[in-house]
């Protein structure tokens, strides 16, 4: 097993190994009490974790130490976990690529020649090769599930609302006021260890979290668009794999419909529109004001970005806040439209799409490409549950997988639908 080049940005192995002996030489404790007793784990960067540092990638903020944990990670410890590192992301969380200046480039464990995504690609990447059980990454437009799907592993982007996010680097949300786009989920080998971390980390009783054994595969709708819903076409395998997840689901007694649903294209812009608008600043503010180096008025924030794709995001995003108000209408016409379209055709079902076309590319070849992502933050803008769900490798020895995604509240239907794809499929593949 080996996770790829660079995903842990840094480890804390001397201190996890100190817990492990208290674990080994205290008290037992009862499952119920302590369910991930001594049980090593990583997370994102870009979520604080008291002692370790706190850059999300950015140069500015080079030798900031989280000075307390999140409240996720106040949940994982109180449930036993022990946090072995932290895991590198893209800079600012902005890009398909996790790379920065401040811990380098992260590669994926499969080929260390292609990106592991991002934004929690150091997750994606540490977890996918066996170097850690399971992780929480955070999730705005796809950031779990990208670096899921390019890495072979389970991925879960919780119900807006279900598990606080606000703590991460950046936040969307506003002071007072949850973001229904960003989301804090756990990232898996296994789909039988989701909805366990889902509960925890939503600190949930199984209230909102339902039981997967509740869900009957028998008759639910499974929705599957077809037709070009990418501006690139869907590689093979990646088309393939959707389908056959298709036709086992079918043969477990599933109502499974092929159908086209061509508006999902036109939903990228949308996307970026709504991202805007949640944020309530552009990206070049959003960057300045994380910057604890004092260059902010300077410097023009583009100079001091390290990255191309953070450059890019930042003329993006000011391209998109100079477009006339006419088009932001039309924009958010496009998603009222699509999400009624969405909601009438799934129901209490699910749909089925993959996040992106291909696998994995190479490295730097997601530079520039918005859209390639459109596939995953479809979810995020239609405020739906969303679980990755790796289905094997292809001919190139790539993952290769598919969202499962259903109306918010309904976590355990993804994960049941997860739970039974695994079973088929036989989940990830070591590298």
């Amino acid at each position: 097993m080996r996770a790829g080049d660079g995903a842990i940005a840094r480890d804390r192995f001397a201190a996890a190994l100190e817990e492990a002996d208290h674990v080994d030489a205290g008290p037992s404790t009862t499952a119920a009490d302590r369910p991930l007793a001594g049980v090593p784990c990583t997370v994102k960067e870009s979520i604080p974790v008291a002692g370790m540092p706190h850059t999300a990638g950015l140069a500015s903020r080079a030798g900031v130490v989280a000075e307390s944990d999140a409240l996720v990670v106040r949940r994982l410890r109180n449930a036993g976990a022990i946090i072995v590192g932290v895991t590198n992301t893209s800079e600012m969380c902005l890009g398909i690529e996790s790379t920065n200046s401040v811990y380098g480039r992260t590669s994926n464990p499969y080929d260390h020649r292609r990106v592991s995504g991002g934004s929690s690609g150091g997750e994606g990447s540490a977890i996918g090769g066996g170097g850690s059980p399971f992780g929480v990454g955070g999730d705005t437009g796809g950031s779990i599930r990208i670096p899921s799907f390019y890495c072979g592993i389970f991925g879960h982007k919780p119900s807006p609302g279900l598990v606080p996010a606000t703590e991460q680097i950046p936040s969307v949300s506003r002071t007072g006021e949850l973001s229904s786009l960003e989301t804090l989920g756990p990232m898996t080998r296994r789909a039988s260890d989701l909805m366990p971390l889902l509960r925890i980390l939503a600190d949930d009783d199984g209230t909102r979290c339902k039981p997967i054994e509740s869900v009957d595969m028998n008759g639910l709708r499974v929705v599957i668009p077809t037709g070009s819903t990418y501006l690139r076409s869907m590689d093979r395998s990646v088309r393939e794999a959707r389908d056959a997840a298709g036709t086992a689901l079918a043969e477990l007694g599933a109502d499974v419909q092929w159908r086209p649903m061509p508006a999902i294209r036109r939903l990228m812009s949308s996307y970026l529109a709504e991202l805007r608008r949640h944020a309530g600043s552009p990206v070049t503010a959003l960057f300045d004001s994380f910057d604890v180096s004092g260059a902010a008025h300077r410097t023009p924030a583009w100079l001091r970005a390290s990255s191309l794709q953070l450059r890019l995001a930042m003329v993006g995003d000011h391209l998109l806040g100079s477009a006339p108000r006419m088009l932001g209408r039309r924009l958010d016409s496009i998603a009222s439209d699509l999400a009624d379209e969405v909601a009438e055709v799934v129901g209490d079902g699910v749909m089925m799409h993959p996040p992106l076309p291909r696998p994995a590319p190479l490295h730097n070849a997601t530079l520039g490409r918005p859209w390639l992502f459109g596939g995953a933050a479809l979810f995020n803008l239609l405020g739906m549950t969303a679980t990755e769900v790796p289905l094997g490798l292809n001919e190139r020895g790539l993952p290769v997988g598919v969202q499962v995604a259903a109306a918010a509240g309904k976590d355990h239907v993804t994960i049941a639908v997860a739970t039974a794809l695994e079973s088929h499929f036989g989940g990830w593949v070591s590298p």
